[in-house]
C-alpha cells in the first residue's frame, strides 16, 4: 500500500501531466481487471442432488427467493440456465440439467450444455457418485479444465445418524468421505467436499472456497472472492483486503478526473467511481437486506438493525451515497480541489493530488466503517470472528 501511494505521489508531483495520464491508464486497468473479470462456475450432477439450491446459496439466496433457481423434489432444471451474483454482475453461475436426465444423456452431455462457457465445474451428488459422474469428471480432465466433487445435503445425513445409539459427528463424515472418495477411484484420487447448503458454515464449504481460489488463475481469484458468501471469518477478511488494496486505484482514477478544469466535472466523476466502490463491497461483505435476512432466519436473531449504526451501510441501502459527510477536513480538500482546478498547467495537477488525496480518505473511512459493520453482525449472530 505504501509503495503505490508513492507512485502516486511522483506521478502527481511531476512537471507534466502525460505520467499522471499514464499512471491514471495504469491505475484503471488494473482496477477494471480485478473488479470486472468474468468468472463462469458450472453446478452439474445427478438428478435431485439438490443443484438448484447449491445455486441459490452460492447467490446469498434462500430457495423461497422471487429471484432463486427453482427447486423440487422432481427434476426442474431442463436447460442450462444463467445466475447472476447480486451486486457483482460480471460473476455468473450456470444451473446445468441433471446428468443421465431424459433429456441430457451422458455421452452427449458436455457438447449439450456448451463446455468452453465454464472456468470450472461442480459435480455435486447427495449419495454416492455414480458412473454418470465418473464419466464426466474424465470428459473435463481430458479438456484440461478442473471439476471439484461435493457431496451435498450432508445436514440431512447427520440428522439421519444422530437419532441412532453412540452417534459420533466426526466419526459419520469420516465414513461419508471415505466412501465418496473410494467410489471416485476411477477418476485418480480426487477430494470430495462435504456441504450443506442451508449451512455453509458447516463442514467442507470454506475448505471448498480455498481450492476453488488455488486452481483459478490469479486474475479470475478476485472474482470468485467478492462474490463468494461471506461463510467464515476468514472469507470476510479476505474481502476486506483485496477492497483496501483496490482504494488506490480508484483514487488515482479520480486524481485524473481532476485534471480537467471544467467546474463540477471532478466531483460528478468522483461520486460515480465511489458509489460503485461502496456497491460492490456492501454485497460482498454480506451487508444487503438478502444476505443479512437469510443469515437472520440462520440464527434466528434480528440483523437488519445494525446496519442502522453504520452510515455507509444506511447511505447505500437508500441509494444516498453522495450525501455522505465524512469530515470538516475531507470538504477542505474538495474546495482547494477545486480552486487548483481552474489553474493551468502544474495548478491541475496539484488539483489531481488533491483529488487522489480526497477520494482516499473517503474509501478508506468507507471500507472501515462497512467492514466493522460486517464483523459486528457476524458477532451478534454468535458466529466465530478472527
Amino acid at each position: 500500500m505504501e509503495a503505490q501511494d508513492s507512485a502516486v505521489r511522483e506521478a502527481v508531483k511531476a512537471s507534466g501531466e502525460s505520467t499522471l495520464e499514464k499512471a491514471k491508464a495504469k491505475a484503471l486497468a488494473e482496477f477494471n481487471q480485478l473488479v470486472n473479470v468474468s468468472l463462469n462456475i458450472a453446478v452439474t450432477g445427478r438428478t435431485g442432488s439438490g443443484k438448484s439450491s447449491l445455486v441459490n446459496a452460492l447467490r446469498g439466496l434462500s430457495d423461497n427467493d422471487e429471484d432463486a433457481a427453482p427447486t423440487g423434489v422432481t427434476e426442474t432444471t431442463m436447460e442450462c440456465t444463467k445466475y447472476e451474483y447480486p451486486g457483482q454482475k460480471h460473476v455468473k453461475i450456470w444451473d446445468l440439467p441433471g446428468i443421465g436426465s431424459p433429456n441430457f444423456k451422458a455421452n452427449k452431455y458436455l457438447k449439450e450444455v456448451n463446455f468452453d462457457t465454464y472456468d470450472f465445474f461442480i459435480i455435486l451428488s447427495s449419495e454416492r457418485f455414480c458412473e454418470n459422474d465418473i464419466m464426466l469428471a474424465n470428459e473435463i480432465k481430458k479438456k484440461k479444465k478442473n471439476f471439484y466433487f461435493v457431496r451435498s445435503k450432508i445436514d440431512n445425513d447427520i440428522s439421519s445418524e444422530e437419532r441412532k445409539k453412540g452417534f459420533n459427528e466426526q466419526k459419520v463424515l469420516c465414513l461419508i468421505r471415505e466412501d465418496c472418495e473410494k467410489n471416485l477411484r476411477k477418476v485418480g484420487n480426487p477430494k470430495v467436499f462435504l456441504i450443506s447448503s442451508y449451512d455453509l458454515e458447516k463442514y467442507d464449504f470454506e475448505n471448498l472456497r480455498i481450492t476453488l481460489k488455488e486452481g483459478l488463475p490469479i486474475q479470475k481469484r478476485s472474482a470468485l472472492l467478492q462474490a463468494w458468501p461471506v461463510c467464515s471469518a476468514e472469507a470476510l477478511e479476505e474481502k476486506i483486503k483485496l477492497y483496501k488494496g483496490l482504494i488506490w486505484a480508484a483514487s488515482l482514477a479520480s486524481a485524473g478526473i481532476a485534471v480537467v478544469p471544467v467546474p463540477g466535472l471532478s466531483v460528478a466523476c468522483d461520486a460515480g467511481i465511489v458509489v460503485a466502490f461502496f456497491v460492490r463491497c456492501y454485497y460482498a461483505f454480506g451487508l444487503d437486506d438478502k444476505s443479512l435476512t437469510r443469515l437472520s432466519e440462520k440464527v434466528n436473531i434480528p440483523l437488519t438493525e445494525y446496519l442502522g449504526t453504520s452510515k455507509f451501510a444506511t447511505a447505500i441501502k437508500e441509494k444516498a451515497v453522495t450525501r455522505i459527510g465524512v469530515s470538516a477536513s475531507l470538504a477542505v480538500l474538495s474546495t482547494a480541489e477545486f480552486a487548483l482546478s481552474l489553474l493551468p498547467g502544474p495548478g491541475s495537477v496539484a488539483a489531481a493530488g488533491l483529488s487522489f488525496a480526497t477520494t482516499q480518505y473517503l474509501l478508506r473511512e468507507g471500507i472501515k466503517d462497512l467492514a466493522n459493520t460486517a464483523r459486528e453482525i457476524r458477532k451478534k449472530a454468535g458466529l466465530d470472528t478472527i
